[in-house]
């Protein structure tokens, strides 16, 4: 299998954060109180730095070094635009840091008795499918949370990006391709975690959001915490995203992580975190009260799937359930994980159980490996007396590609073509095209133009031409590649048959048919409307009419469901008094017109 550029990078990164440093064996020792404040001394200096070079606009830091938060700080500021100052209890956007405590959550639940790690989502959320059928009977919450499950690296991210709901996403998860087989490679996926998290809660009777509020941050006094985006909105001290604009920092995007809260939909303070770290350095326990079950929150630290090998020592690294597992030569667990939002936040942690020994680094700014460099050289110091790595430059290098955080770049069509062909007439391309796994899009009129209506809100995105039946479009939302291609086929009608959208089909998943224009004349006898619900006789040709039922809206389905009794009068019958043939969880992702003979219902 080849493997794209954006997924090798992305694991380079992975294996980097989860390197063990490269030090001799025999230097090992337990660190020192005064080891940690040195460590704290040279990181705070390193911090006011990035801020004096306008390296990126705020951040805040806190170290826990046994059981005790010994040092909380903010740097720089809130909003490049206000200039309000980040304190210890400015609230971040966590972005993918909120794996691991979406974990602990988790670990909670499973200690309470009712779910294990090894519980089936098809027990636990009979409405999930995967794209194979044995899969979706066996996959468990263990295999979702490794990201062992066979789903491709970002399965439903783009999905995401055009407004679709979590529980439309995690719907046309069934209809995505394995990126490898069943538990035999890691692949980074928010959504396929999300779908654990969210089934593990439902156990419960509780939201994902709820269940999070209720087992983790209420016990901890996690009171600046949340799950829910319009929490962080709302809060006075929060640190908004920033990207750099023309050489300065810019609050130009709102990012609502709400369809994978369990996954990166948290927002926390660096003193909120803190008794988080406290939590996991403590084996589930808070305060001498223990929170979260032991061995529930051991099996997060395991390695479950090998991730790669160090580049500095060799030793393997590994993902566990929702962390960056691996062993320093020392033999001492690491524990890490970043968090990244291109539209503006960049967050790590990074825990050594053994030394009792963890910090945080939340930043408000697209990701630059800013985070993860503080993070690891206040580790290395802390542990080695210096950094033995230049982590700064190291991370710097990584981030300047986008495919670090799953950005996949397309082809460069800034540069034209040597030789342009010109376009067919706008109506050669105009229709509505539709593929299962994001449903369709659309090619209409746009002040003279073509645009692409993309989405369930009707994005609509104006293209501009650039070679024969090839446009572009300027592409938005976290995911976004700048101009990506718009390619049709042409018919032997002269017109568009299918359509590719470029940035759309990283795994394949953006090829398009048009839709068949339905035939209207003598065929019906009663009209079945596109949209709206219906019910009555439609004529099927030679005189013989069945009875429909029609929900929903989107693209059409007929389905005919059968019986035992075979009289050809029985077609024309009207369902029985309170039937229905159409499940109205279907209904709301397509539109249904179904027909079940009388007697079939149990």
């Amino acid at each position: 299998m080849q493997m794209t550029r954006a997924v090798f990078v992305a694991e380079t990164l992975a294996l980097i954060l989860a390197a063990p440093l490269c030090v001799p064996a025999e230097d090992k020792s337990h660190v020192t109180s005064e080891q940690v404040t040195r460590a704290i001394q040279e990181i705070e200096k390193l911090a006011q730095g990035q801020i004096q070079e306008n390296a990126l606009p705020g951040l805040a830091i806190a170290v826990v070094f046994q059981d005790k938060v010994v040092y909380a700080k903010g740097f720089g500021v809130r909003d490049a635009t206000t200039k309000l100052p980040v304190d210890a209890d400015t609230v971040f956007q966590l972005a993918s840091l909120s794996k691991p405590i979406g974990s602990t959550v988790v670990a909670d639940l499973v200690g309470e008795g009712k779910i294990t790690w090894e519980s089936k989502l098809s027990v636990l959320d009979p409405t999930f499918e995967m794209f194979d059928p044995w899969v979706t009977r066996e996959i468990t919450i263990r295999d979702m949370y490794a990201h062992r499950s066979g789903l491709p690296a970002h399965a439903g991210d783009l999905l995401e990006d055009l407004d679709f709901t979590r529980a439309e996403i995690l719907h046309r998860l069934r209809y995505q391709h394995p990126g490898s087989s069943f538990r035999s490679h890691y692949a980074y996926t928010n959504f396929g975690m999300t779908e654990a998290g969210i089934a593990a809660a439902k156990a419960y009777g509780l939201e994902w959001e709820e269940a999070a509020k209720q087992k983790l941050y209420n016990p901890l006094g996690m009171n600046s915490t949340s799950s829910h985006y319009t929490d962080f909105m709302a809060r006075k001290n929060k640190a908004l995203g920033h990207v750099r604009v023309d050489g300065k920092w810019v609050q130009k995007f709102k990012r609502d992580p709400d369809p994978q809260s369990p996954t990166g939909g948290v927002s926390s303070s660096v003193n909120d975190v803190a008794k988080w770290m406290r939590l996991q350095l403590a084996n589930g326990k808070f305060n001498d009260k223990q929170v979260v079950d032991k061995a529930a929150l051991a099996e997060t630290h395991h390695p479950h799937v090998l991730t790669g090998f160090n580049p500095f020592t060799q030793l393997p690294t590994f993902y566990g359930l929702g962390w960056n597992v691996s062993y320093d030569p020392e033999g001492r667990l690491r524990l890490n994980h970043s968090g990244a939002f291109a539209l503006g936040a960049a967050t790590y942690a990074n825990l050594v159980p053994a030394e009792q020994l963890g910090i945080v680094v939340l930043t408000n700014a697209y990701p630059l490996g800013i985070a993860e460099a503080l993070g690891t050289t206040f580790m290395d110091t802390a542990l080695y007396g210096k950094p033995t790595q230049d982590w700064f430059a190291l991370f710097k290098q990584v981030y300047s590609n986008p495919a670090a955080i799953g950005t996949e770049l397309g082809f460069d069509y800034s540069k034209p073509p040597a030789s342009s062909a010109p376009a067919l007439k706008n109506s050669a391309y105009f229709g509505r095209y539709t593929n299962d796994y994001f449903g369709g899009i659309s090619i209409v009129e746009k002040d003279g133009g073509l645009a692409i209506v993309e989405g369930p809100k009707n994005k609509t995105f104006a293209m501009t031409h650039y070679d024969r039946d090839t446009f572009t479009y300027e592409t938005e939302g976290e995911n976004a590649v700048g101009r990506s291609g718009i390619t049709f086929t042409i018919g032997p009608d002269g017109q568009a048959a299918q359509v590719v959208v470029e940035n759309l089909n990283v795994r394949g998943e953006g090829t398009f048919k048009r839709e068949s224009t339905p035939q209207a004349g003598s065929q019906t006898s009663a009209p079945v409307p596109a949209t709206h619900d219906f019910a009555g006789l439609v004529e099927i040709g030679g005189g013989r009419k069945i009875f429909l039922e029609c929900h929903g809206s989107g693209i059409p389905t007929v389905i005919f469901e059968s019986g035992h009794r075979n009289d050809a009068d029985i077609w024309s019958a009207q369902l029985e008094p309170g039937a229905s043939a159409v499940f109205p969880e279907v209904a709301r992702f397509t539109r249904v017109c179904a027909y079940d003979r009388p007697g079939t219902f149990s």
